[in-house]
């Protein structure tokens, strides 16, 4: 989370300074839409560019004359298969070389190869499977990496089955950090006697212990937002939790008092109006044929920290109208930059949006459609974790929720 809303009455919270971003490329169609790095692997046709380069080098030394020597130019070939290719496949372009150098040598200036040039080649190959091997086993453990973090987030971040608790919901969760996957964001989409509620959060910092925050506001949210039928029973009990949550950490040697900012929607059986809590989170963008509008936004104080203003936010209710989506999204979202640092104008788009879809549109689609956005408005580099969800209520007699 970089950062608290100004609109908040206790005043905004200095800025976090955000780390340097990796680059990404934005790959269509991934399941869990998390952008990879553009070279993280080529797969099955790593062994193009060194073959390619090595089928250069061949046709210059053989169009260039006996002037041109072409030894130095094949060293880099086991180099490049190095970066890209297994130990296995690097010896193979290192003693292709070594045999592609010694033919070409031969055959161009009719002379063998200096005893001194091919020490050297030799070297560079060694050198290069020595690359391959440690370039292999840092991927492997990246790899194990991820499984790890993978793992976590679907414990953290749960998917969403379609119409589960009764409406038409999609999340999307893009990590800043590709390696670990998983940040401070959270969300989840809960399934209750009294119809469904959603809730979407940032906590304050990054690593494990911004992770171990969300994991306990979110238990807090499971338990209390499907037994409480009040919703500011459910806010009352998640501040509790984080103040219990905070007093184990302090216990443990970590001294910050964290703090989340969230959002809960609720979504009674009964009834037009929809229920709205906010913890000094950006309000919730809904969206239909009537064009775009804000829920209720920044009407009570984070999460962890309500004493300072006497007890957590207040139940605001919404009428919600057939057709209309509600968009929640995290500040990774509304607070990402282009390259000339202006942020990305997501109001104004999905005013845009929603002129293009009278009747409304779906929730699959929004994110689907929001997602493209903000690459390309980001050009491939998030530099704070992303959460998106979007949720909207069946047709009216379409059935009824569906609970655990």
């Amino acid at each position: 989370m970089a950062r608290l809303s100004s609109g908040w009455r206790g005043g905004a919270v200095p800025a976090l300074p955000a780390l340097p971003a990796l680059a990404y490329r934005w790959r269509q169609g991934q399941p869990d839409g998390i952008p990879e790095p553009l070279l993280i692997r080529f797969g099955r046709w790593a062994w193009v560019l060194p073959a390619a380069l090595l089928l250069a080098v061949v046709l210059v030394g053989q169009f260039g004359g006996p002037s041109l020597k072409v030894a130095n130019w094949l060293t880099l070939v086991p180099l490049v298969a190095a970066g890209l290719c297994s130990p296995w496949v690097t010896a193979f372009f290192g003693l292709l070389a070594l045999v592609t150098n010694r033919t070409v040598n031969a055959a161009v200036t009719d002379a063998h190869l200096p005893a001194e040039d091919f020490v050297l080649e030799v070297v560079s190959v060694l050198l290069a499977i020595f690359i391959a091997v440690l370039r292999t086993q840092a991927r492997d453990y990246v790899h194990r990496l991820q499984g790890v973090a993978e793992t976590t987030r679907q414990v953290l971040l749960r998917p969403v089955p379609p119409g589960w608790a009764g409406v038409d919901s999609a999340a999307r969760y893009l990590a800043a950090d590709v390696e670990a996957r998983v940040g401070g964001d959270f969300y989840e989409v809960l399934a209750t006697p009294r119809g469904a509620r959603v809730l979407l959060g940032d906590v304050q910092g990054k690593g494990l212990p911004a992770v171990s925050t969300a994991g306990a506001l979110v238990g807090a949210f499971r338990e209390a937002g499907y037994h409480e039928p009040d919703l500011s029973v459910v806010a009352t009990r998640m501040e509790q939790r984080l103040k219990r949550h905070n007093a184990l950490m302090r216990a443990l040697g970590d001294p910050q008092e964290r703090f989340a900012t969230g959002v809960i929607v609720g979504f009674p059986t009964e009834g037009p109006d929809i229920e709205v809590v906010n913890f000094g989170h950006e309000g919730p963008l809904v969206i239909g044929p009537r064009g775009v509008r804000r829920l209720p936004q920044e009407q009570g104080p984070p999460l962890g920290l309500a004493d300072l203003v006497g007890g957590p936010p207040p139940v605001c209710r919404v009428v919600m109208e057939q057709g209309e989506t509600v968009l929640l999204v995290s500040d990774g979202v509304s607070e990402a930059r282009d390259r000339a640092g202006r942020f990305l104008p997501l109001r104004p788009w999905l005013e845009r949006l929603a002129t293009d879809h009278p009747d409304g549109i779906a929730p699959g689609e929004l994110l689907r459609l929001l997602t493209d956005q903000l690459f390309r408005h980001a050009a491939g580099r998030l530099t704070d974790d992303a959460t998106l969800l979007a949720v909207r209520l069946p047709p009216r007699g379409a059935g009824s929720p569906v609970t655990p």
